[in-house]
């Protein structure tokens, strides 16, 4: 498994190598075939050729023999006598330039070229011999008695007659070692181009393929560059084809990115300076607004019944008018850069302590118990007002949205840093919310009945208050098997929820928000020394 790991990883990963390794793979199936048709088709030829020359030669030796022994005076000279000075006479003919062996086959014995061995011969020729004017040939190793090294060689046979009816087979056995000498170094050139064809066809294809993937490569790091932010690189067009027009492509896309870019942030800029402008041009008439609304206020008691209820909303709405202004104030600040620490060093347990007693008015109303846990020195270099108002606004959110249920608060430190977690057990947040729950103006249900806040901008100032610190503000969503506080009604109402849930992290559930600030200003924090309470599994981003 491990020789292949790596021939997985690069097939994986370089498109070239994929395209090397399916040319090479389909030219040698090809090469092999076309190969095997040549070796083939040659063999045939050669052993074609060779038998047709060796019949040739057989055929005429057989027919000088057969009419030098029509010719025998048989009154004079024994037949077996003629038989065999005929077999004598071809073997030494065949031994000139070493052109075949003959052996005859009589009565009383083989006879014809001293050397060779009977077992030359097939058994499977011997029983096919049938025709007395026929010709019969097939492949055969040669047998040397003599010691010598076997031979590939070919048999052609054929029947001795004379007059009175009598046969005798004749045998012709042609060594082929040039043939086969001759087809083995064909052999040889077959391989040997073909290897010289694969690696050429390799290397042109490797090349070919880097020809046409170097522009391809050029528009992915010209993608990635893009996706980093700048917008400035461009492609080289050379040419006019295909691979020129993708870089035009890739460069028109460039710019018409850079352009939409610079149009977003133009009007990002005009936002926040028109945010940052009207909230500054309304502190004026605000402050005139305030100063009429206390004077109705505090008079409230001379009015009518319908006009003393009217100074009092009017007095409920100009303090959320105030305090949404401030807020307006606050982000413009961030986005200007012109927001600023005033440190000190602060107990945040004390801190977070004064904090908790604050929200228990709130939390009595809602029918929250707050829980508050302090663990390890807990003093850092902090603005303090910052902090109040990122605890602030935590605890109200937890209290909004803890349906009654308890919030857990937890402090702890360490030498590096300095960690507080709220723990609510109420609506929750689904993963999906978690991720947008620090933006401006997001919330998680705008249909959903308030009684707190809900400019939809607290927990963006906090985030904006946690990175001026240099610290984390982090949210999970949580699961428990059963949520600490519920009534009977409670999980029946749960139980209901559930029914239109997914059963994973999110609503029902509780979040838990957590903030962690280094001790010292400009220190680098390299974890948070409070984890997330149990049950709640989200990603530390670090937002």
């Amino acid at each position: 498994m491990r020789f292949w790991s790596a021939p997985r990883r690069a097939w994986r990963r370089s498109l070239p190598f994929r395209v090397v390794v399916t040319t090479l793979v389909a030219s040698v199936i090809i090469l092999s075939a076309t190969g095997w048709f040549l070796l083939d088709q040659s063999t045939r030829g050669v052993m074609a050729g060779k038998t047709q020359s060796s019949v040739a030669e057989a055929t005429s030796v057989v027919t000088s023999m057969r009419t030098q022994l029509s010719a025998v005076d048989l009154r004079t000279t024994s037949i077996n006598e003629e038989v065999r000075r005929l077999a004598q006479d071809a073997a030494v003919s065949g031994q000139v330039g070493n052109q075949y062996y003959v052996m005859v086959d009589t009565p009383v014995a083989l006879i014809g070229t001293a050397g060779v061995a009977q077992s030359s011969i097939p058994g499977t020729l011997r029983s096919a011999m049938s025709d007395a004017d026929g010709f019969w040939s097939t492949p055969t190793s040669i047998h040397y008695t003599d010691g010598r090294a076997d031979e590939p060689g070919l048999v052609v046979a054929a029947q001795l007659t004379q007059s009175g009816g009598t046969e005798y087979p004749i045998f012709f056995i042609f060594p082929t070692t040039e043939e086969r000498a001759t087809l083995a170094v064909v052999q040889q050139a077959t391989l040997a181009t073909g290897a010289f064809l694969l690696v050429g066809l390799g290397v042109t294809v490797y090349l070919i393929a880097m020809i046409v993937l170097r522009p391809v490569r050029a528009a992915r790091l010209a993608a990635e560059s893009l996706a980093a932010g700048q917008l400035d690189d461009r492609m080289r067009v050379v040419g006019t084809d295909d691979l020129a027009s993708l870089a035009t492509s890739m460069n028109h896309m460039a710019e018409e990115l850079d352009k939409k870019i610079t149009q977003l942030q133009d009007l990002s800029q005009m936002q926040q300076r028109f945010v940052s402008d009207v909230s500054h041009e309304l502190r004026t008439p605000m402050t005139t607004i305030r100063m009429a609304t206390e004077m109705l206020h505090a008079n409230r008691g001379t009015f009518d019944a319908p006009t003393a209820r009217a100074s009092e909303l009017l007095s409920a709405e100009v303090d959320r008018f105030e305090h949404l202004l401030a807020e307006l104030l606050e982000i413009s600040r961030f986005d200007a850069g012109a927001a600023e620490l005033m440190v000190d060093d602060v107990d945040l347990g004390q801190v977070v302590a004064a904090e908790v007693e604050a929200a228990r008015v709130l939390a009595a109303d809602s029918g929250s118990v707050l829980t508050l846990a302090v663990d390890g020195p807990t003093t850092a270099e902090v603005d303090e007002r910052r902090i109040r108002r990122i605890l602030r606004n935590l605890l109200t959110n937890a209290v909004e949205h803890g349906e009654g249920r308890p919030v857990d608060v937890q402090v702890r430190g360490d030498q590096d840093a300095v960690a507080v977690s709220v723990r609510d057990h109420g609506v929750g947040l689904d993963d999906d919310e978690a991720q947008h729950v620090f933006e401006r103006f997001w919330r998680g249900d705008p249909a959903r009945t308030r009684r707190v806040g809900g400019t939809g901008l607290g927990l963006s100032i906090a985030l904006e208050d946690a990175r001026l610190h240099g610290g984390w503000l982090d949210v999970a969503p949580c699961s428990e098997g059963e949520v600490r506080g519920q009534t009977a009604d409670d999980q029946a109402r749960d139980g209901d929820a559930d029914a239109f849930g997914d059963g994973g992290h999110g609503h029902g559930q509780g979040a838990c928000f957590r903030l962690t600030v280094p001790r010292r200003v400009g220190g680098e924090l390299g974890g948070s020394p409070l984890p997330f309470a149990d049950g709640c599994a989200g990603e530390e981003s670090h937002a």
